[in-house]
C-alpha cells in the first residue's frame, strides 16, 4: 500500500500544479479579452441604435410628406412661413415625440427660406447633441419618364427631409483599448420623403 501512495501522492501534486497553472492562464486571458468583448457589444448596440433611429426618421419624414402633399399650395406665396408649412413641422416634432426621439427644440424654432417654395428648420435646444434641421419643399420636381433627366413631364412634389445628430455611445468604452483615445460624439443621420402633390 505505501508503494502505490507515494508515486499517487506526485501525481496528485502535479495535476494540482497544473491545475492552478492553467486557471491562472484563463483568468490572464479573460482580462486580456474582456476589453475587446465589451468594445463588441457597445459597438453592436451602438449600431442598432443608430439604424433604429433611421427608421424612425424616415416614418417622420414619410409621414411629414404625405401631409405636406394633401396640403394646398395656395398659401405658399404668403409673405413669412404659411401655415401649412408649420402645420408640417408641428406634425414632424409630434411623430419625434411620439417615437421617443428628442425634437431638439423643434417646436419653437422658426423657419428660413430654403430655394423655391422651401423651408428650413433648424433646432439645437433642449439638450440636442448637435443641430437637428428640417426641410419641406412643397415645389420638388421629378421626372415622369423615369429617366432621371428633368423634362416637360416633371411632377411637382414635396420633399421632406430630416437630418438629426446622432451620438455614439462608442467614445465611452474606446479609452478602454487606447488610453487617452476618443472618438468624435455626433453624426447626422438623415431621412428623406417624397410624395406628389395632390393639388
Amino acid at each position: 500500500m505505501t508503494a502505490f501512495a507515494k508515486p499517487a501522492r506526485g501525481l496528485l501534486k502535479r495535476c494540482r500544479v497544473r491545475l492552478h497553472a492553467t486557471e491562472g492562464i484563463a483568468i490572464a486571458e479573460f482580462a486580456v479579452m474582456l476589453p475587446l468583448l465589451l468594445v463588441l457589444v457597445v459597438g453592436i448596440f451602438d449600431f442598432g441604435s443608430a439604424f433604429n433611429l433611421k427608421q424612425k426618421l424616415g416614418g417622420a419624414a414619410r409621414e411629414g410628406a404625405r401631409f405636406a402633399a394633401s396640403m394646398p399650395t395656395s398659401d405658399l406665396t404668403d409673405a413669412g412661413t404659411p401655415a401649412s408649412v408649420a402645420a408640417v413641422r408641428d406634425l414632424v416634432d409630434s411623430y419625434l415625440q411620439a417615437a421617443q426621439i428628442n425634437d431638439c427644440g423643434l417646436s419653437s424654432s422658426s423657419a428660413s427660406v430654403f430655394g423655391t417654395l422651401g423651408w428650413q428648420y433648424t433646432a439645437s435646444g433642449g439638450g440636442c447633441p448637435g443641430t437637428l434641421t428640417l426641410t419641406i419643399e412643397r415645389a420638388k420636381l421629378l421626372p415622369a419618364s423615369g429617366t432621371g433627366v428633368p423634362g416637360t413631364l416633371d411632377i411637382v412634389s414635396t420633399q421632406v427631409t430630416i437630418s438629426y445628430p446622432y451620438a455614439w455611445e462608442f467614445n465611452r468604452v474606446i479609452g478602454l483599448l487606447v488610453s487617452g483615445a476618443t472618438y468624435s460624439g455626433t453624426t447626422p443621420i438623415t431621412a428623406t420623403a417624397t410624395i406628389p402633390n395632390l393639388d
